[in-house]
């Protein structure tokens, strides 16, 4: 990295007073009229989606080609970093960190509630059927796996690529800087910036405020708390800002590392106990099919939307889910990108795109399908709770099930900490950002950005409304899609040129039947 960006990392101001202004206006907002705002944000959303949704789609799926490609292809062997360069986190913390910064709280909120709603309400055929039920669990692992994951994994490769082979910041204008000329470049690099802080900020703090909801529900659902309550939202928050930012105060290898690590433990360990307590042969069974069904049924569903994106369901799920990836690639980008250092492009594509995919499989799987099975041979009323509250859908499935008591308090704690973990990450990008790219960000910096991030969630929390958290996140994400395009387009222009790829094809000439190694040469560090 350049001096400029690790050693003086000043803040830079013409970005952060321009986003501040705007993440408090939006909060304001969401306070003072949170109908007004969402209906606001709904229009835009609608008519972004039917002028160019898809785009998006396209985008998308083109993503999960390139890395596929990049990956098999001879740039998988180039290392993110120097020769010698060596991953600086075990492969176990780097994928605990990468699926907790990306996911987290997602899971939870919609391990149930998604798979039984695509089961009650299908976009085709009839609810509650054998057919409908096959069909909820490909169309969850389609808005949760390898198309979510390659928008991270795009973000975080193009940062890495030229912030440990081409010695640029961490920052989303530096490859558009780096690659294109023009008087165009500085104006669209500046606003990327800009769009990055934004879209970081409204997506954390829309998780924050769905997390929020979540936790009050639960204890609403396992306790005598009231549910409807605007004082326990607020005091929810003001233990999750106290605990992040104290995390935050903290370096990189201790907060964010270990609350991943515990992230990590105690969802393996509620999956466990939901596969043991529920139909466990069925869930097993459930989920080799599910992954089955995804895999054979990608092409033609990628085909089915794309020609669908004017749908409603389609802007209802599907692309609302997939511009929330893009609102949160900035964020989730620029750490992936931070944490994976000294791993080759093969490495990281199969680490960052096929692993995390495969466990979401598992979780809808288990999750999904013990709600399935509860809601065709239990009383039948888990699809009505669904419907009336999606944030209390993971603690009437616990009802349901031996230890409820142990499996919603275990669900609550993982909520927390994977909240903390998201907004602790998310203040350190916000920091980077606001720092010039530098890779550890000042203390004040972070503490500053996360009482942002509180405010702006406490404006959503207060609304109760999923919709209004739903508006605001996409709205923040929809404009960075045109940025993600440009970078994905800048690394590809300067892995055409990199020195050590035009190297290994010039030995290959010289001498076809050698195998070219990468292991002796070092990357390029120019800009």
């Amino acid at each position: 990295m350049p001096v400029s960006a690790v050693d003086q990392p000043k803040p830079r101001f013409s970005v952060t007073l321009l986003a501040l202004p705007l993440c408090t206006a939006a909060a304001v907002w969401g306070i003072v009229s949170p109908k007004t705002l969402t209906a606001a944000c709904d229009q835009l959303i609608d008519t972004t989606f039917e002028a160019a949704g898809s785009v998006v789609m396209w985008a998308v799926t083109a993503f999960v080609v390139l890395l596929v490609g990049l990956a098999v292809s001879r740039v998988g062997r180039l290392r993110l970093g120097n020769a010698d360069d060596r991953p600086e986190f075990s492969t176990l913390s780097w994928l605990a960190m990468l699926f907790a910064a990306g996911m987290g709280v997602g899971l939870l909120f919609w391990g149930v509630a998604e798979p039984i709603s695509h089961f009650a309400n299908p976009p085709a055929g009839a609810a509650f059927s054998a057919e409908s039920m096959r069909r909820a669990m490909v169309l969850t692992s389609f808005h949760w796996g390898l198309h979510a994951w390659a928008v991270y994994a795009v973000a975080a490769l193009v940062l890495a690529y030229f912030g440990f082979r081409r010695g640029q910041p961490a920052l989303p204008s530096a490859p558009l800087r780096a690659t294109f000329k023009g008087r165009w470049v500085k104006p669209v690099a500046g606003f990327a910036d800009l769009l990055a802080i934004v879209a970081v900020a409204f997506g954390v703090a829309g998780s924050l405020a769905m997390g929020v909801l979540q936790l009050h529900g639960g204890l609403a659902a396992s306790t005598a708390i009231p549910a409807k309550s605007t004082l326990v939202p607020i005091l929810i928050l003001a233990a999750l800002t106290i605990a992040y930012l104290l995390s935050a105060a903290t370096s990189l290898d201790k907060g964010i590392k270990w609350l991943s690590n515990i992230n990590m433990a105690l969802a393996v360990i509620l999956l466990v106990l939901v596969f043991a307590f529920g139909p466990t042969l069925e869930l097993l069974g459930g989920f080799f099919r599910s992954l089955g069904d995804y895999v054979s049924a990608l092409p033609l569903l990628q085909t089915e939307t794309l020609g669908y994106t004017a749908d409603r369901w389609v802007q209802k799920w599907t692309l609302t889910y997939f511009v929330w990836w893009i609102a949160w690639a900035p964020f989730v980008g620029i750490f992936i990108a931070r944490i994976s250092r000294g791993r080759t492009i093969r490495q990281f594509v199969a680490g960052v795109l096929l692993v995390p995919t495969v466990f979401s499989v598992l979780w809808f799987a288990v999750l999904g399908g013990t709600g399935v099975h509860e809601q065709l041979h239990g009383g039948g009323q888990l699809a009505a709770m669904v419907a009336k509250d999606v944030t209390a859908a993971l603690f009437a499935l616990f009802d349901t099930l031996p230890l409820s008591g142990l499996l919603s308090a275990l669900a609550l704690t993982l909520v927390f900490v994977f909240l903390v973990t998201s907004a602790d990450s998310a203040t350190y990008v916000l920091g980077m950002l606001s720092s010039r790219g530098a890779l550890d960000p000042s203390r004040k910096i972070k503490i500053a950005w996360g009482i942002g991030i509180a405010v702006l969630a406490a404006a959503l929390a207060l609304s109760h409304s999923i919709d209004v958290v739903r508006a605001i996140t996409i709205t923040g994400a929809l404009p960075f899609t045109v940025v993600l395009i440009l970078q994905v387009l800048a690394m590809l222009a300067a892995m055409v040129r990199d020195p050590e790829l035009r190297r290994s094809r010039y030995a290959e000439e010289q001498c076809p039947s050698s195998d070219s190694s990468y292991s002796s040469s070092s990357p390029a560090r120019s800009s």
